[in-house]
């Protein structure tokens, strides 16, 4: 049973229960469970390389769950279409939308596999018993009963599972969030017992620095899973978040790779010694975050509570939080958002001003957190300095500072990331020999 928890700022599941199975799978045939991003099955030729790759592993006598995204930047498309309907809709009607991009590509994979010869069937998430809290468009998985699959497993067939999307108690369908289906393949592995869980993406695996940014990035053979996490949670677009918080909870092993190769990718996995020489892992750039500052708090006890209590009663998501020194009875307090959340934020705002009888809020959404981390940080100092140095040699000046054993970030003004990340991976001499 997978109890509720916590990690840093991040508690992304209450609870997740594995359902025990009675059916018994073949244990002579390695399983394997294999995420494709949209990128992987952009159009009906990158699905059917897919759908080669797949009959290749069953050929080897791999028992095979697939999880799919949506084709391409359908899940961008549907919500632009619902932002041409109107500027406010409603979570739920998200969900009904946002979800069906999923189940275009579950059914188009699973043709694709039935042409070429290999037994295939798909699901959407609620028909594999994927159920999740009632939060819509970022809701968190309870449990996920693994019946359904493990039946079509022993009949010979390559699963295939529809990701981002699950259902709550009220038959209501739901999504996980963006980069959700990276979260449905871990849960899924860590509910069969998977032997490995691949993640194929359009990146050969994880690297240094965005390679798009930063031309002598360099692929990481392996990466902790502490890393990994920080890296997700501060805006590298390799794994989500979440799904990375499930896979070091219980040591699912993942092979981050490119389905457009053969070559080997990252394999992420439990901190060794190896990697503590290593003073920084990464440089990230997020320039998806917005800056809330309410001004003229007054300094009391009970006022910061008072403010966030309210913030995640609307589940909006807060990261760094700084509080100017005290003046007169008053302080600023300033926090960061997802810019997708900051017109939730503005709606109540207004609200929480009035409450706590402060002056006034500002925000601003040219904002970017440029971070560093690494497990070496642990046990070398002068990291911070040498961090704060290179943004200096570069006229960049910080607006805020959050720290933790293994990762640093500054926020900056957000026209001058690109030249911050190439900056950072330089002076930490993170480039390709």
């Amino acid at each position: 049973m997978l109890s509720g928890y916590s990690n840093g700022n991040f508690k992304y599941f209450n609870r997740l229960f594995l359902a025990y199975v009675v059916i018994f799978i073949d244990m002579g045939k390695r399983l394997i469970v294999q995420k494709y991003g949209g990128s992987s099955v952009a159009n009906t030729d990158r699905i059917k390389s897919v759908a080669n790759r797949i009959a290749k592993y069953k050929k080897q006598g791999y028992n095979v769950v697939v999880i799919v995204s949506a084709l391409g930047d359908t899940t961008d498309e549907l919500l632009e279409l619902a932002g041409q309907i109107t500027d406010k809709p409603s979570d739920r009607e998200l969900d009904m939308l946002i979800s069906t991009g999923e189940q275009v590509s579950v059914a188009l994979l699973a043709m694709a596999l039935h042409k070429i010869g290999v037994d295939a069937i798909s699901f959407t998430g609620p028909q594999v018993g994927i159920i999740t809290d009632r939060t819509h468009t970022k809701a968190k998985i309870l449990k996920i009963s693994a019946d359904r699959i493990k039946g079509q497993i022993n009949k010979g067939r390559v699963v295939i599972v529809a990701g981002f999307q699950g259902m709550n108690a009220d038959q209501e369908i739901t999504t996980l969030g963006r980069g959700g289906s990276d979260l449905t393949a871990v849960a899924i592995a860590t509910t069969l017992n998977a032997d490995m869980c691949e993640i194929y993406t359009d990146v050969e695996g994880v690297y240094t620095a965005d390679p798009r940014i930063v031309k002598d990035a360099k692929k990481l053979s392996v990466i902790s899973y502490e890393e990994m996490l920080e890296l997700a949670s501060l805006g590298a677009q390799v794994m989500q978040a979440r799904s990375m918080e499930v896979a070091k909870k219980y040591s699912v092993s993942l092979h981050i790779r490119s389905s457009f190769t053969n070559e080997e990718g990252t394999i992420i996995s439990k901190e060794v010694k190896a990697m503590e020489d290593v003073l920084v892992s990464g440089v990230t750039a997020n320039k998806g975050e917005a800056k809330v500052t309410i001004c003229d708090v007054p300094d009391r006890p009970g006022i910061a509570a008072k403010i966030f209590t309210d913030i995640a009663r609307h589940d909006i998501n807060v990261d760094m939080i700084i509080q100017n020194i005290s003046r007169k009875g008053y302080t600023d307090l300033s926090f960061t958002v997802p810019v997708a959340e900051l017109n939730k934020a503005k709606d109540m705002m207004s609200k929480i001003v009035r409450s706590v009888k402060a002056k006034g809020v500002v925000y601003n959404n040219e904002i970017a957190k440029v971070s560093i981390v690494g497990v070496g940080m642990k046990t070398h100092s002068g990291v911070a300095a040498k961090m704060f140095g290179a943004l200096a040699s570069k006229k960049i000046n910080i607006d805020m500072i959050s720290t933790s054993e293994i990762k640093i970030s500054c926020v900056i003004n957000k026209r001058y990331a690109d030249k911050a990340v190439i900056a950072l991976h330089k002076a930490f001499g993170l480039g390709k020999k």
